[in-house]
């Protein structure tokens, strides 16, 4: 028996992921998070470091490390020229509450975390790959029992795997599982959204898509789409004020303009896919099928009294007619009126 009831098509939560775009200016980082909401984010995601806690002074340069033109600098000592301060952080997030958008946090050490808990109170956390085998930061962000994403990036199919139910073990919120990893920029044969359709089969979880192409790419506004029928039920994208600047993170980010052409191409597809119960039909399909169906119109002039039979009828697209469904019903009656080639055939010119 078929299904009549329809399913509500569950909205995909967007994600505009600002990282270290700001580049240390608060007021760039207040710009970006309302812009992202203008565009149409569900949230705005944050980094938070504290560096002494998670990187080595001499950290070595290097490509991929950072953003382009970066790199031959001393990674620990420019991080730290560009992080935001504790009160800016409260500003920042205080704001993006005030303007509806949601806050997920990416602490990267547990002094991070800590002030996450006390001072940002995110509505999310994130968790980098390079956390996963860090057994003790995993329990630290599980115990809070916030909704996590996990950032799988790098990581293996066991890394995954054991971090869920370390996670899992200590209370952890729910988890989304967040394919994708950053190459400053990733290229398309890396991105691999087939991937998430097995990550889902595999985990059981929900999936969604981190995709790292470069922003200055057409397809990147349009490539998390094909994502949405593999099972992607959250997008994270870098947003920045202006990628010609070149600022932290660029590579892989769109300007607010292409951020929200990315929201509203989301936003149509999701529209588009539907649900995939088989229901009545609408009443926009009911009218598509009227106009569009062939009737039973006469195929030559039928005079009055005449039995009708089969040649003198015909199938035709038309205003006026029976379905040629009907037909075994029209065949040996007899008309009631003239009709004349091309007439509808309906049942008040029976008899």
């Amino acid at each position: 028996m078929l299904k009549t009831n329809k399913t509500a098509i569950k909205k995909i939560f967007i994600i505009a992921e600002m990282a270290w775009a700001h580049d240390g200016s608060v007021e760039k980082a207040l710009e970006i998070t309302k812009l992202s909401k203008i565009c149409g984010a569900d949230a705005i995601s944050i980094h938070l470091t504290d560096l002494d806690s998670y990187m080595v002074p001499h950290y070595g340069s290097g490509e991929g490390r950072v953003s382009a033109g970066k790199s031959n600098q001393e990674i620990f000592s420019y991080l730290k020229s560009i992080n935001l301060s504790r009160p800016e952080w409260i500003h920042l997030v205080e704001t993006a509450k005030e303007i509806g958008l949601a806050v997920c946090a990416m602490p990267n050490d547990a002094i991070s975390l800590e002030f996450c808990e006390q001072a940002l109170l995110p509505d999310y956390y994130s968790l980098s790959a390079a956390s996963f085998i860090d057994k003790s930061f995993i329990k630290q962000v599980a115990k809070t029992s916030k909704p996590t994403f996990f950032r799988i990036g790098g990581a293996t199919l066991g890394e995954i795997e054991s971090t869920i139910n370390l996670f899992k073990e200590n209370r952890g919120g729910n988890i989304v599982l967040l394919h994708g990893i950053q190459n400053y920029p990733t290229v398309l044969a890396e991105t691999n959204i087939r991937k998430l359709r097995t990550l889902s089969e595999i985990f059981e979880l929900s999936v969604g898509l981190a995709d790292h192409i470069d922003g200055g790419d057409p397809l990147a506004k349009i490539l998390p789409i094909l994502a949405i029928a593999e099972g992607a039920e959250y997008f994270e994208k870098h947003i920045t004020l202006d990628r010609a600047t070149k600022g932290e993170d660029f590579e892989a980010a769109l300007n607010p303009e292409d951020f929200k052409d990315f929201v509203h191409y989301v936003r149509s597809a999701e529209i588009a896919l539907g649900h995939s119960n088989w229901t009545s039909l609408s009443e926009r399909e009911m009218h598509y099928r009227d106009v569009s169906r062939k009737k039973i119109v006469a195929a030559r002039t039928i005079n009055a009294n005449k039995i009708i039979d089969y040649d003198d009828l015909i199938f035709k697209r038309a205003d006026v007619g029976l379905s040629p469904e009907y037909l075994e019903s029209v065949i040996g009656r007899t008309a009631n009126t003239e009709l004349h080639q091309n007439d509808g055939i309906t049942l008040r010119d029976l008899k």
